[in-house]
């Protein structure tokens, strides 16, 4: 028993030492390379938000969580689906209304590329990237070599994915065709692990590092979002401490000095500060998942970082708005692994799976519930600061004939795998959360995702606020035959 012992010990140790010195040899290249910003360029003082006329009363947010092709699936679904419903008395639909997308790891991949395509992207997303194996250019095996570049900082480097989110997907966009859109606004969130706080690639952060965000390649800010830490090196962003005249925005200052700030706040606003000073030099950025795997803490930083009652909205918008729904579309993992009815375990990767998924969830389900009391507490600012402008206000905000001051109310939702059914929900969460998936399985939670969504009450409170309501349905029935989901079944 005691050879035995020496035995294995010796061999995890040769196994251990040649580890060590392959990592002493392995390369990792992720150097950055983003650009400074240019002296004559302004800083961003506010969350991405541009001064336009065209303002909607309706609002559709979506978050896309992560998880995978199998997140970025499930938010398909929601998409879609979105599509079916028209807005009452016009001719389009709600998908025309979405003016925001968030997204994360997998979600991130289908919020950048609905951002550059538009409703396009809906004809063809499942063919170039759902159907297709991002994970053909990854080093996925487990050898000594895979060991030793783990060791070093990361299985694989910063630069196969992006590459293949170019060849395949992205053609080589930049953030310059994301800046100046009206609709939708998206941001893509990764995980600053030194500041240990979310890093939005938004023209805030990068003009803190006073960075240039136009020339920044969207396939490498997806990479962030979905850098597994071990699995991928961290993907690093370079500040450029006094290549901006520029100071940071007020509510930087005004958030760190003071006491009573909410600790995501001021987390954030230290981060912003170390930035523009130089303390971080280097930004490391792994899975946007490690600190919000629903990408929601960028808007509620942004909520909470306004100094208005209205903000971060114009107060055109905040005139004119009457509903806005904010619906996470949440692909995330539920509990895996039989070590539970057992005295031993887990051990090896399940200790490592099973951690790393409680941090996950922990961290989501904590944004979700601040970020739900966030927006209640916004739309009680909302109705104050509307009902008490003044006749002139009301009219140089755009305020309609016949206007409620009260007539303001938002929804926030989850559509998630545990709302179509024990059966269901169990079959869902046996897909991987990898970014290869047979297309039996893309299909099984597309379909989910658009079942979700029309079984959501959050959605369902929704639509009927706007003056129709949505067809009824049992969540664990198969989907229900509308014209597109008929053509998509006899394409298949």
């Amino acid at each position: 028993m005691m050879v035995g012992w020496w035995q294995r010990s010796v061999r995890t140790g040769r196994i251990f030492v040649c580890s060590a010195l392959l990592a002493s040899c392995a390369q990792i290249h992720n150097d950055p390379i983003n650009q400074p910003l240019a002296l004559a360029t302004p800083s961003a003082a506010q969350f991405d938000r541009d001064v336009e006329t065209d303002y909607d009363d309706t609002v559709v947010s979506l978050s896309f969580s992560g998880g995978g092709t199998r997140a970025a699936a499930f938010s398909f679904g929601v998409l879609t689906a979105l599509d079916e419903f028209r807005v009452p008395n016009k001719s389009t639909t709600l998908l025309d209304r979405v003016d925001f997308i968030t997204g994360v790891s997998g979600g991130s991949v289908l919020a950048a590329y609905y951002g550059l395509k538009k409703r396009k992207a809906l004809a063809d997303f499942k063919q170039r990237f759902l159907l297709r194996n991002a994970e053909e250019n990854l080093q996925t095996d487990l050898n000594l070599f895979s060991v030793a570049k783990g060791l070093q900082g990361g299985v694989n480097d910063p630069t196969a994915f992006p590459k293949w989110l170019d060849d395949n997907l992205f053609d080589h966009a930049t953030f310059k065709s994301l800046l100046r859109q009206r609709r939708p606004y998206i941001w893509i969130n990764a995980s600053d692990i030194y500041d240990r706080t979310p890093f939005v690639f938004g023209r805030v952060i990068f003009s803190a590092l006073c960075s240039d965000l136009s020339s920044y390649p969207i396939s490498l800010a997806v990479a962030a979002s979905a850098a597994v830490p071990v699995v991928f090196a961290p993907v690093v962003i370079e500040g450029f401490p006094g290549r901006c005249t520029q100071p940071l925005p007020d509510w930087v200052q005004r958030v760190r000095t003071n006491p009573e700030s909410p600790p995501l706040l001021k987390l954030f606003a230290n981060a912003m500060d170390r930035y523009h000073s130089g303390e971080v030099r280097y930004v490391k950025l792994l899975d946007g998942g490690i600190v919000d795997n629903y990408g929601l803490a960028g808007f509620t930083i942004a909520r909470l970082a306004s100094s208005t009652p209205y903000g971060p909205l114009e107060p055109e918008e905040a005139v004119k708005l009457q509903r806005m729904l904010f619906l996470v579309a949440d692909a995330g993992r539920a509990p895996s692994g039989t070590w539970s009815q057992t005295v031993k375990g887990p051990s090896g990767v399940n200790l490592i799976t099973a951690a790393s998924d409680t941090a996950t969830e922990s961290g989501a389900v904590g944004s979700y519930s601040a970020f739900q009391d966030t927006m209640s507490d916004w739309q009680d600012s909302l109705i104050a600061w509307r009902c008490k402008l003044s006749a002139a206000e009301r009219r140089r905000y755009g305020a309609p004939s016949g206007w409620n001051c009260r007539d303001v109310k938002i929804f926030v939702g989850r559509v998630a795998f545990d709302q179509l059914g024990p059966q269901r929900a169990a079959a869902l969460n046996q897909v991987a959360t990898a970014f290869k998936l047979p297309a039996d399985q893309v299909n099984m939670v597309i379909a989910s995702g658009r079942d979700a969504l029309r079984a959501s009450q959050t959605f369902r409170s929704f639509y009927e606020s706007l003056g129709r309501a949505p067809p009824r349905r049992t969540p664990t029935a198969g989907p229900i035959e509308t014209p597109a989901a008929a053509k998509e079944a006899a394409a298949q």
